[in-house]
């Protein structure tokens, strides 16, 4: 099917996985690596990750039932820390492909990130640049539904009208992946951003370039 809609997902695909920031933030600590992905892996519909992403819970009731629910796995460890490790820099080659994408397609993002209020005036800058490309948005926080839900890629695909079959999808999770590719769309799990680049270069037939290291 041609392509007519390339959809993002933007922590960890955009930007540089969070996952990193965890395992330094674990090493720094003394907790075991991928800790926290454990810790979100438990209960993942509903436990404190999954209810701040669909916003609802705040910011000081996340810190509560994240630090009851690694407390329970053997490390008691600060929900609000969490979220300060979550935003990561922007990947340039990334950017810039979805820039490339833009002029030949539909764009649109799916995200259950959320940006802490903490963060840096040129951060939030930089994001809001890149948020403004795209040609519909969906934030899990303000749709109330989130990845993986089948329903969030749909929602999507009637903001860009477009078919699922008519569309690419990026993300880092395979979980995430797998209702994209369930409905129809041409899924790639993001491992890296050359690896990614490429794959989405032989979707597209558009040639890419990952940023200099």
């Amino acid at each position: 099917m041609p392509v007519e809609a390339v959809i993002w997902d933007f922590g960890g695909v955009l930007t540089a996985s969070p996952f990193e920031a965890f395992n330094r933030y674990e090493a720094e600590r003394g907790l075991p690596r991928d800790f926290i992905r454990g810790v979100n892996a438990v209960n993942p519909h509903d436990n404190a990750w999954a209810q701040f992403e669909r916003n609802d819970i705040d910011a000081a009731e996340f810190d509560r039932l994240f630090r009851t629910e690694s407390r329970a796995l053997g490390f008691e460890v600060s929900g609000t820390e969490v979220l300060d490790n979550v935003s990561g820099a922007l990947r340039p080659g990334m950017v810039a492909a979805l820039r490339t994408c833009k002029a030949r397609f539909k764009v649109g993002c799916i995200t259950n990130m959320f940006l802490r209020d903490g963060a840096s005036h040129q951060m939030a800058a930089d994001l809001a640049e890149v948020f403004a490309l795209f040609d519909a948005l969906i934030e899990s926080a303000k749709a109330g539904v989130r990845k993986p839900n089948p329903r969030i890629y749909q929602m999507m695909c009637e903001l860009l009208d477009v078919e699922p079959a008519n569309c690419i999808y990026l993300d880092d999770l395979g979980v995430n992946c797998k209702p994209a590719a369930q409905l129809g769309m041409a899924a790639i799990k993001v491992v890296s951003e050359a690896q990614a680049l490429a794959d989405l270069g032989r979707a597209t037939g558009l040639v890419f370039h990952a940023a200099p290291s």
